[in-house]
């Protein structure tokens, strides 16, 4: 759906130096129960590695985003943000983080010394933890997409669980972090923007983002679908948000030869980073540690769990 005209976003992208159809999956088996997480902190900037590849993709230049008042980013729903240059593009990832795929996409990402924004769902955060804090390791910016994928024009949810959704999934994915609380980035399931919470995410100073341009990876039969479809569209807008997702098979397994593409194209990746860290509210917090019902821990002594019994 297209913003109604007249929404401000009052915002400022200052420089630094240099949809989807979603596949419900059972929950896998939880890790150990999870603790308080401290006190929301910006994570502290890794210590650059040398890029080892001399052909690699790399970062051409990376902006500070000022969240204050929401700002909307992607011209398929908003058009007042043209901070792209020509042949610049940001790489974006959904619906993670997910084992192989996950993984696969951030290899790839630091082969060609690059990078990318994740907006991982806050299930999923607590099913993989130990994924989610190796995208943020890696260096990469981290949003959010919801606690459950849920989509939130459905008219069904009422306001307060459609604020929960976008809430619990922050507060979701700051427990993965280990307490560190992510950007404030935020990704509607869909892409479908009901104008209440964006009015709701421009009060919270959370940026919101559509794309320029959907590889529609979740559609593609595979990998070099989803390249074709992906080099296509750019080539013919210049430049843009591209929507992927690293959730899905085909994309992890286009990824290698896409940025080669996106290289031999004359095309240069652009990283988007937050001024400040989301403020996740405490009460979504509690409501993570206590719904994602992950296993308490056994405080029985070795000797009354396991006895040898032959040798």
């Amino acid at each position: 759906m297209r913003i109604a005209a007249g929404l401000i976003f009052a915002s400022a992208v200052s420089l630094c130096a240099s949809g989807m159809a979603w596949a419900q999956t059972p929950a896998p088996k939880a890790a150990a129960a999870p603790q308080a997480a401290p006190a929301a902190a910006p994570a502290p900037a890794p210590a650059k590695a040398a890029c080892a590849n001399p052909n690699a993709l790399g970062i051409a230049r990376t902006v500070e985003i000022d969240t204050t008042g929401g700002p909307g980013f992607g011209f398929e729903h908003f058009k007042q943000l043209d901070f792209l240059r020509d042949h610049e593009v940001v790489l974006t990832f959904d619906d993670g983080p997910w084992p192989v795929n996950t993984p696969s996409v951030l290899k790839t990402l630091a082969d060609e010394c690059t990078t990318g924004i994740f907006f991982p769902i806050g299930k999923h955060s607590t099913y993989y933890p130990e994924i989610l804090k190796e995208v943020l390791a890696a260096g990469h910016t981290v949003g959010s997409h919801t606690w459950s994928h849920a989509t939130l024009t459905n008219k069904k949810l009422t306001e307060d669980q459609r604020k929960e959704e976008i809430e619990k999934g922050f507060s979701a994915v700051k427990w993965a972090l280990g307490g560190t609380a992510p950007s404030p980035f935020f990704r509607f399931p869909a892409l479908q923007h009901p104008p209440e919470m964006v009015t709701y995410l421009g009060t919270r100073n959370i940026a919101m983002f559509s794309c320029d341009l959907d590889s529609f990876d979740f559609k593609a039969r595979n990998a070099q679908q989803v390249i074709d479809v992906t080099m296509k569209k750019l080539d013919k807008l210049g430049k843009g948000i591209i929507l992927l997702h690293d959730f899905h098979k085909h994309t992890a397994e286009a990824l290698p030869d896409l940025l080669h593409r996106l290289k031999a194209g004359g095309y240069k990746v652009v990283k988007m980073i937050a001024k400040a860290p989301v403020e996740t509210l405490a009460q979504y917090d509690d409501e993570v540690l206590k719904d994602a019902k992950l296993p308490t821990v056994s405080s029985r002594p070795v000797s009354s769990v396991v006895q040898t019994i032959s040798e």
